[in-house]
């Protein structure tokens, strides 16, 4: 495909051209590898070039020099390239002592003319260009289709989310209709239906579609809500089965202790910050210790991927996440609001415990019949934010409007904590439980959290962790 693309273009046909019918030179060599920085850069091909025509023609014993050849390349993914696509193995002592019988069969080695030799070496020396270019910008031209919010990568794959593909299968016969007219709509915000009349579609046809493809009856924007967001929750599941077990949730909670920004990257998104991670992570393991009960995915206050990977942090003055939980056995109808922070020392203080009162005491006088608590979550707590918040339990908060709640109840928790939680799978209504009798606990800061939160969390033997 990419050969199919790259051998239309004029300047590759002309490259081609003048390597089929001028003579053979360095200068022309590097002419026809049309390196983009320099022509000078493509030198090494020259060698490459004539070593291979020896091996093709006369039979040369050079398979050695043609391994050493490909070292010489510039690009060394291009290098690897060469090698792999030449050589059966990459030891240099095997290649020596077997010589000709290492390399693979490949079409070039069947080459019967020079013409038809040049135009195989064409053909080689541009697929593994354009393939190292590829490889430098996947990155990035994932990124940007990321952006759309529409596109999932999953399992190697790259594919349309269920919404979007459904509108695109009701168009895509349309579209080739106006591919290649020119417009000057494209750069102006207008309508698609400007653009082409078949961008607008019957919303009962793609309701329609959309319960095909999902195996279920959709008839309207509330049912429609309903179907993606259970199809959302099915492969939320699933990637915290594939990839955030308990044991990686705490390699995770360990990596930001100790700040291994590469680890946490390389286990959950490099499209993210941090701090924000923390809160994603944060956010799924709460779900697991609630049994994997309540709308995460809307109480997280996190910007999500189409893949459900965490972007960006919403903002809004808020906490992190707001939890609603229904009536059970165990604890009644309450509000959990759970604020995160990997700010230690005296950046913890300065940073956190005005929000955090802030949060909690807005929530409670916007909703004066809810009863709400706060889990403030850090990887190192500082003995007077606990005491800060342990003093709320006995003071008033107002807001500008002048009304005031009297006391609340905040409870901190270092993620060390959390971890024995998670690997003792420890569900909530423990966790409540532990909270509420630490909150009506009394105590000097640092010793009533070591007695009521460090020594709670050790009975399930957390210990060992």
């Amino acid at each position: 495909m990419i050969l199919s693309v790259l051998m239309e273009k004029d300047n590759y046909k002309q490259a081609l051209n003048l390597l089929k019918t001028e003579q053979i030179s360095e200068e022309l060599i590097c002419n026809v590898g049309i390196n983009r920085k320099s022509a000078m850069y493509d030198k090494p091909y020259y060698k490459l070039y004539t070593i291979l025509k020896k091996i093709v023609f006369s039979k040369d014993n050079l398979a050695l020099e043609l391994y050493e050849a490909t070292k010489k390349l510039t690009n060394s993914k291009v290098g690897g390239a060469w090698r792999k696509h030449f050589f059966n193995s990459n030891a240099r002592s095997v290649i020596a002592r077997e010589g000709l019988s290492v390399l693979n069969t490949v079409p070039i080695f069947h080459a019967t003319s020079e013409k038809t030799f040049n135009e195989e070496f064409f053909k080689i020396m541009h697929i593994f260009k354009a393939k190292a270019t590829l490889s430098d910008y996947f990155d990035l031209n994932r990124r940007y289709f990321k952006i759309t919010d529409i596109v999932l990568f999953e399992d190697n794959k790259v594919k349309l989310d269920v919404l979007p593909k459904c509108y695109i299968d009701m168009i895509s016969d349309h579209l080739l209709d106006i591919a290649f007219c020119k417009t000057k709509l494209l750069s102006k915000n207008v309508p698609l239906k400007d653009i082409g009349t078949f961008f607008e579609i019957d919303i009962d046809d793609l309701y329609e579609k959309l319960g095909q493809a999902l195996g279920t009856s959709v008839s309207n924007k509330k049912m429609a809500k309903k179907v993606i967001k259970n199809e959302r929750y099915a492969r939320f599941n699933k990637l915290i089965d594939d990839k955030f077990d308990k044991e990686t949730l705490i390699r995770l909670f360990s990596a930001f202790e100790s700040r291994n920004d590469d680890e946490i990257r390389n286990l959950v998104t490099d499209n993210a910050d941090i701090p924000t991670i923390f809160e994603y992570v944060l956010g799924i393991s709460w779900y697991i210790v609630s049994e994997r009960k309540g709308d995460v995915l809307e109480y997280m206050n996190l910007s999500l991927e189409a893949d459900l990977l965490p972007k960006t942090h919403a903002g809004g003055g808020e906490a992190d996440i707001v939890w609603k939980y229904d009536k059970t056995d165990a604890y009644p109808k309450h509000t959990l609001l759970i604020e995160a922070t990997l700010a230690d020392g005296s950046n913890q203080r300065r940073m956190e415990m005005e929000p955090v009162s802030r949060h909690l005491g807005d929530y409670c006088l916007a909703h004066p019949k809810d009863e709400a608590y706060c889990v403030f979550i850090t990887t190192y707590l500082n003995n007077n934010v606990i005491s800060d918040f342990r003093a709320r339990k006995y003071m008033e908060y107002y807001n500008n409007a002048g009304e005031y709640i009297k006391g609340m109840k905040i409870l901190p928790i270092e993620t060390k904590e959390l971890k024995t939680l998670l690997k003792f799978d420890v569900k909530y209504p423990q966790i409540y439980k532990m909270f509420d009798v630490a909150y009506h606990s009394d105590g000097a800061p640092k010793e009533w959290y070591e007695k009521n939160i460090v020594k709670e969390a050790g009975i399930y033997n957390g210990e060992n962790v």
